[in-house]
C-alpha cells in the first residue's frame, strides 16, 4: 500500500485502476523528463553566457574607431 497525493487528495495505490496507474506512470515519466530538460537548459544557458563573455572580450573596442 503506497499513498499517492494528487491535487491535494491522498489515494492508496492498491485501490487505483490499472488505467489510473498507467496514467500516473506517464505523468511521472514526463515530470522526470521535464526535470532533465530543465537541467540541460540551465547548463546550456551557462555555456551561452560564457561564450558571450568570451566574444565580448575579443571584439574590437567600438571607441577606437
Amino acid at each position: 500500500m503506497t499513498k499517492i497525493t494528487i491535487d491535494g487528495v491522498d489515494y492508496d495505490s492498491d485501490t487505483l485502476s490499472q488505467e489510473a496507474l498507467d496514467q500516473l506512470s506517464a505523468v511521472q515519466f514526463v515530470d522526470s523528463k521535464i526535470g532533465q530538460l530543465q537541467s540541460e537548459i540551465a547548463a546550456l544557458q551557462t555555456a551561452r553566457n560564457a561564450y558571450g563573455q568570451a566574444l565580448a572580450a575579443v571584439l574590437p573596442d567600438p571607441q577606437s574607431d
